[in-house]
């Protein structure tokens, strides 16, 4: 009785047991309780625990994620479903309520409500996004854009000239330039003071421009086994750099999109790739917050995709047996990693709509 005594009070305090890539014995990390200046928000699309497990397994068993201290679970069901899609989901992260599945930005009656992102920039903030996917898919998109319906794309493009949004980098060039009201608004926000650029290579270009905005693909960026390299951490490392010269602190979401592509498709090659991929980004996240000492970094997911379980494989051989029970999402608890100032508030179980809630009570909004 002792022993659970022991470790339900050390996870209710917030610490859990670290692993080590070394293989030494596991310490124990103590999540911070003051609060920060920073905060990046990491967003792995569909990863519930069976995925992150599944990547760990194949990375021979460690990952990035096991520097983070502080675990909690969120519920994640929507206004009007009990399986959330991505919009209602990153909706809830976004404005602190729950709306219905396709909701951008959006309440349950369809009311645009103010982003955590877009009051970071009210109050000073610098603010950015940097995604696999297309910018005006629906979890960047519910960030900066409000919408009924998630099918909006060139309309939620057309937010982005209204957006409070630094750093923007990710796919869905053809949204903005090859539009059914002929209008190009890369021109648009490069009139409005955004640095362009189409390439992976130029994320540093002009590295003291204030807003910057990179199209890397027409619609999502490459998957992992298509070529899609070092991508993710490289242009989350470009935003870090960029958002940090702003003195009063900055907002970055970070979406691991891909990952729920692969639950789509019932492909365990494919999640564990993307999650792998995922987690070297959190790795370049956790490096900068380490570094740092005022950044609160928040690692979750919308929802679980594909209903993974793990039903064999081997630790040594580095594989995994896997088998799905859907190609949709589905309604189980997600975990919440956190590390840094104020990542003490993040353990237990509640709602996703209490991500923002405690994100805007640390900055002390």
């Amino acid at each position: 009785m002792k022993k659970h005594l022991l470790l339900l009070t050390l996870f209710t305090a917030g610490i859990v047991l670290q692993g080590c890539k070394s293989g030494k014995q596991a310490t124990l990390g103590i999540g911070s309780s003051s609060k920060p200046k920073n905060i990046v928000l990491l967003i792995g699309d569909g990863m519930g625990l069976a995925q992150v497990y599944a990547a760990m397994v194949a990375n021979g068993m460690w990952l990035n994620l096991e520097r983070m201290p502080v675990i909690g679970l969120h519920k994640s069901y929507s206004s009007d479903n009990l399986i959330t899609d991505s919009a209602a989901g990153a909706t809830a992260f976004s404005i602190g309520k729950k709306t219905y599945n396709g909701a951008i930005g959006v309440d349950s009656t369809g009311k645009p409500n103010e982003t955590i992102l877009e009051e970071a920039h009210r109050k000073g903030m610098a603010t950015g996004l940097v995604v696999t996917c297309a910018v005006t898919h629906a979890t960047p998109a519910s960030f900066v854009a409000h919408q009924k319906s998630r099918a909006m794309n060139e309309a939620i493009a057309l937010d982005f000239l209204q957006a409070k949004s630094d750093v923007v980098i990710g796919g869905g060039k053809q949204y903005f330039e090859k539009r059914e009201d002929m209008r190009n608004l890369i021109v648009e926000l490069k009139g409005l003071g955004y640095t362009y650029v189409s390439n992976k290579d130029s994320l540093n270009y002009n590295p003291n421009s204030e807003k910057f905005i990179a199209l890397l693909a027409n619609d999502e960026l490459p998957k992992m086994s298509e070529g899609r390299s070092d991508y993710l951490p490289v242009a989350t490392q470009a935003a870090l750099e960029r958002l940090s010269k702003i003195k009063k602190g900055f907002f970055l979401m970070v979406e691991g999109s891909q990952i729920d592509w692969g639950g789509h498709n019932n492909e365990a090659d494919y999640i564990i790739r993307e999650t792998i991929d995922f987690d070297a980004t959190i790795k370049t996240v956790l490096d900068f917050a380490e570094k740092d000492g005022e950044t609160l970094v928040i690692v979750t997911a919308d929802h679980e995709t594909g209903g993974l379980a793990i039903n064999g494989g081997s630790k040594e051989k580095k594989l995994v047996e896997a088998a799905f029970t859907t190609k949709k999402h589905t309604g189980i608890l997600i975990p919440v990693y956190s590390f840094g100032p104020g990542s003490t508030v993040f353990s237990g179980i509640y709602e996703n709509t209490a991500i923002y809630h405690k994100m805007k009570w640390l900055l002390n909004w």
